[in-house]
């Protein structure tokens, strides 16, 4: 008997039914757990989205949230297949799946952020020479919009649409700067609405904004060369660590066995990390100079 089941076990029929069996479960247990509207694990996939779609809008992508989502869910899911199926280190691949997309939408919105700083003055320079020719501020700024490249002129169309139904020029460059959240965008738009609201020579003031825009954007570039060096000496400092633990096991299997026996190898790892997670967050306030 025992070698019939010993014989049953080994076959790969088994194996293969076994893993299937392992998936259908996880596959039911998924399905009763975001079958309930109410749980936790629908009200985040639907907090998730909801996150997704505000960080896309911002960068005028309008690709459904929830479309996003699911393919992450999928490529999770076959990571995970993948990495059980394979016999090989694949645990970094359902999380970068996982992470990843949401990087990528910070990095896009970055870019464009830093796209939108760089014509800023321009932007500033155009409504001033705008308002040579006409008093009003909101013609002035409606008229610039055809003088600007995207990603500013989206945003300018945009805000020219909100005040077409109904909404005042300080609500809508109020929103157009809460929607690029930059602080240069943030001291031009607060320039324009104080000048429409205390008067005087609003060209000369707005002049004078664009200089000091281009001046604070050399500044940062030169703050920015001035400190290249330590950001690539922290990230060395970052990942220079985990390098050296991976090649001392690489090159002597168990080197760190004796920190993994006892307590005082685990205290002397965790007072290790703590020291360096200090390192890394001092040496991050040290080279982020704030102009």
């Amino acid at each position: 008997m025992d070698a019939l089941i010993q014989e049953v076990v080994s076959h790969p029929g088994f194996k293969w039914a076994g893993i299937g069996l392992v998936f259908l479960g996880l596959f039911i247990l998924i399905h009763a757990l975001v079958s309930d509207d109410d749980g936790l694990p629908r009200r985040l996939w639907r907090r998730y989205v909801a996150y997704l779609e505000r960080r896309m809008k911002v960068l005028f992508i309008f690709t459904p949230g929830d479309r996003i989502a699911a393919g992450q869910g999928v490529g999770v899911f076959l990571s995970v297949v993948l990495a059980i199926l394979v016999d090989l280190p694949l645990w970094w691949l359902p999380v970068s799946v996982a992470v990843v997309p949401p990087l990528y939408i910070e990095l896009l919105r970055r870019q464009r952020v830093a796209e939108i700083e760089k014509q800023l003055d321009g932007f500033i320079l155009a409504i001033a020479n705008a308002l040579k020719a006409t008093p009003s501020l909101g013609d002035a700024f409606i008229s610039v919009q055809q003088l600007i490249r995207p990603p500013l002129q989206q945003e300018v169309e945009l805000a020219v649409k909100e005040m077409r139904v109904g909404s005042t020029l300080d609500q809508a460059l109020m929103l157009m700067a809460s929607r690029i959240g930059s602080r240069p965008v943030d001291s031009a738009i607060s320039a324009l609405l104080i000048g429409r609201q205390v008067g005087g020579n609003l060209p000369k003031i707005l002049d004078g904004t664009a200089a000091a825009l281009r001046e604070m954007s050399r500044l940062e570039a030169v703050v920015r060369t001035k400190t290249a060096e330590g950001k690539a000496q922290l990230a060395l400092l970052a990942v220079f660590p985990i390098v050296l633990v991976l090649v001392f096991d690489a090159v002597k299997q168990n080197y760190f066995a004796p920190l993994t026996n006892s307590i005082v190898g685990y205290l002397v790892i965790l007072a290790a990390g703590a020291c360096w997670l200090a390192s890394l967050v001092i040496a991050r306030k040290v080279v982020n100079v704030d102009v």
